[in-house]
């Protein structure tokens, strides 16, 4: 007789069912995509201790058209960059081939495809931006971040939203595409290949490399990209079982503000050479604060908005704030 599969087992909030263990756990393959996904599995275990005992689950690492493009040095704007990162993932899902799957979340675009759905979004880690300096940049100064960069300087980012905003307050600068995992980043920085970089903070707390920050970018004068810093779990919509056991697990203040930071990004439904930024924060008095911002690539034209309203409030917040950026942005910011 062969051996049977345990079943996933009841708890408080998840209804007992015949579900075959191991539940497989779509991934990128890249290190921090592997850390955030093990991050989420041990989320999700120490909630429901048993699961680990009984090795409930798989993972399966997937590698994306946007981890292929990047190997290549391609930009990802020159291909259509919403969703490559998560393309093969989704078709995973769809067939079957995996339960469900680990995103960043600002990778992750604001229409799924048809019968796959974002079900939960973990606690936010830091979202700001830092800036990682390379030889020859000056003394990292928090009153005026970017007085370290040497006039005419090449900055490395493969990012239309940073790039914009970096030309806006220097327009002195050059700009090139630098492409890669966290680490080869910083090793091509460090080496002198460009004068500096832009990565996420949150992207290097993860990897145990925070340390490697010269100065951290206040999400006021370098917006974020919305939903940097937090991790999104997709599922089947029809995966009801799923759906509640991630409820479970999910963050009321990351669900919040990604609400409202991804209402933001469909309201604006700007082509992937649009930069756009979104953050949100809910403040002590469960207000919800969501700056945004379109500007074009070059920074010769840049808005920057907030809007506050009651944290239940947020998709609307979302919505109202990316309709008034795009009355008030030039037409062609968004072909």
């Amino acid at each position: 007789m062969p051996e049977a599969h345990p079943a996933l087992p009841a708890t408080p909030h998840v209804r007992p069912h015949m579900r075959a263990l191991p539940l497989r756990v779509g991934t990128r393959g890249s290190p921090l995509a592997l850390w955030q996904t093990r991050h989420f599995l041990e989320r999700l275990t120490t909630f429901c201790p048993v699961l680990r005992s009984l090795n409930a689950f798989a993972e399966h690492a997937i590698r994306t058209t946007g981890d292929a493009t990047q190997e290549a040095g391609t930009r990802l704007a020159d291909i259509g960059g919403k969703g490559l990162f998560a393309k093969e993932i989704h078709e995973a899902l769809a067939d079957r081939r995996i339960d469900f799957a680990v995103h960043s979340l600002k990778d992750l675009e604001t229409q799924l495809p048809p019968g796959i759905v974002l079900a939960c979004t973990l606690k936010r880690e830091d979202a700001r931006d830092a800036i990682i300096l390379g030889p020859g940049c000056g003394t990292p100064d928090p009153s005026n971040p970017f007085a370290a960069l040497p006039a005419g300087a090449t900055i490395g980012t493969s990012s239309m939203r940073r790039q914009a905003q970096l030309l806006h307050a220097r327009p002195d600068l050059r700009v090139a595409t630098i492409r890669g995992n966290v680490a080869t980043r910083l090793a091509k920085v460090r080496a002198g290949e460009f004068a500096a970089s832009l990565l996420a903070l949150a992207g290097l707390n993860r990897l145990g490399l925070g340390a490697e920050a010269d100065l951290v970018l206040d999400a006021e004068l370098m917006v974020p990209a919305a939903g940097q810093g937090i991790v999104g779990i997709t599922v089947r919509a029809d995966d009801t079982e799923l759906h509640e056991l991630l409820a479970a697990i999910e963050d009321p203040e990351a669900k919040a503000v990604a609400t409202a930071e991804r209402a933001l990004l469909d309201a604006l439904d700007g082509s992937c050479r649009t930069p756009i930024g979104g953050h949100a924060r809910l403040l002590p008095d469960g207000r919800l604060h969501l700056t945004g911002l379109v500007a074009r690539a070059d920074g010769s034209f840049l808005l920057r908005r907030t809007l506050s309203g009651p944290g239940g409030d947020a998709a609307r917040i979302g919505r109202d704030l990316g309709l008034e950026l795009r009355a008030d942005s030039p037409r062609d910011i968004f072909a």
